[in-house]
């Protein structure tokens, strides 16, 4: 029973200190084009927000103005910038 158990023992030793061989370049490239991806979709994200926060503020100011009370002053804020379509990072001609 011991010799069994130090089997199973070894053996997951050696499953948990096993490296894997370094990534491919295509494997860097898929990394990179999903990194890439996920940056393009927070700006995109952020702009939907940005949006979303602006057109609550005119609702709730108009509203404002609709009940005849005076609307407090805009804060300055930094304008909505959109990012714009997804360009791939993918060289041309490639899969």
């Amino acid at each position: 029973m011991r010799i069994m158990m130090m089997v199973v023992v070894a053996c997951w030793l050696g499953l948990a200190f096993a490296t894997l061989p370094p990534p491919g370049e295509e494997a860097r490239a898929q990394a990179q084009e999903k990194a890439a991806k996920s940056a393009w979709d927070d700006k995109v994200a952020a702009y939907r927000l940005c949006v979303a926060i602006d057109r609550t503020a005119a609702d709730y100011r108009n509203g404002l103005k609709a009940a005849g009370k005076e609307a407090p002053p805009l804060a300055a804020t930094a304008p909505c910038v959109d990012p714009g379509p997804y360009a791939s990072q993918k060289p041309a001609g490639t899969k």
